[in-house]
């Protein structure tokens, strides 16, 4: 098996219908498996998905476990040289499964790769080229000064807009939408850390992925589509509790020990400001209904 697409659904099987169909429309000489993990949604979408999709398995869990634990139950059972990501609310193209399988295949020393990832109104999902949130890069980013000065590598390190997008380059960290992973990379660094409940994950597992000394790899020659925001801006309180959290576990987990409490202080009063803001302004957007 050449590499095995991993889908994490939960209360989106007209989504993950989409999802699925784009992948067999493929045009790839590769082989591929599709492994579907339900994290116990509460509509019918296992039945649906599994009366479209006889030959995809599909593995249903009795809760919602989060999208890294439901992601490794997958891993644990894929068989493919690679492991692809792919979020429900995504659509491929017919030859990106087949371009980015051939650009790992010539470039061993690339651990993990993403190609670009497009938003329905045409735009770069920024999140699919970025580098690591150190405290600098996130401060510059937040104050504004990347926006400011999107040229410059001091102040846009968070999304590094000053690389060429047009062409494939290293960068730090893809985003877990499409994520392409060697199968010897996972049994060197380890599986997602299901500390990361929905956010987080896919920055943490890139870290450990350039730690062990493999190059991640941004590739522009294909892409996807990707529907995030397509939905209600409106977002569940635990979306927004999940999102926070993830950068404080980041945050703890790969550079405290690095900076001095002062910065530390700083960084965690930052994240509690950045979440509160975040409640209140979806209070009143659900108000403003």
């Amino acid at each position: 098996m050449d590499i095995s697409v991993i889908i994490v659904n939960y209360n989106t099987p007209k989504l993950t219908v989409g999802a699925i169909e784009s992948i067999l429309k493929s045009k790839t000489k590769y082989s591929y498996e599709i492994i579907v993990v339900d994290n116990h949604s509460s509509d019918n979408s296992v039945h649906i998905i599994k009366g479209k999709f006889p030959n995809v398995a599909v593995i249903e869990n009795k809760q919602n476990v989060g999208f890294s634990k439901a992601n490794n139950q997958a891993i644990k059972l894929s068989k493919g040289r690679y492991i692809l990501l792919l979020n429900s609310d995504t659509i491929v193209k017919e030859d990106t499964i087949e371009k980015m399988i051939e650009f790992m295949d010539k470039n061993k020393k690339v651990g993990a790769s993403g190609c670009e990832v497009v938003l329905p109104n045409g735009e770069l999902d920024r999140a699919c080229h970025r580098g690591f949130p150190t405290p600098e890069a996130s401060f510059y980013y937040l104050v504004g000064l990347a926006r400011l000065f999107p040229k410059s590598p001091r102040f846009n390190q968070y999304h590094l807009g000053y690389m060429n997008l047009n062409e494939p380059h290293p960068i730090d960290c893809l985003v877990g939408a499409f994520m392409i992973v060697r199968r010897e990379v996972i049994k060197q660094v380890g599986l997602l850390d299901e500390q990361f409940f929905m956010y987080g994950e896919d920055i943490d597992w890139c870290y450990r992925i350039k730690q062990a000394g493999w190059e991640i790899y941004y590739c522009p020659f294909t892409s996807i589509i990707h529907y995030k925001g397509a939905s209600s801006k409106k977002k569940p309180f635990k979306i927004v509790y999940e999102f926070h959290r993830a950068m404080f576990l980041f945050h703890k987990k790969h550079y405290a020990r690095k900076y001095p409490f002062i910065v530390n202080y700083f960084v965690y009063m930052g994240i509690a400001a950045k979440f509160i803001l975040s409640v209140i302004i979806n209070i009143f957007r659900k108000i403003g209904g």
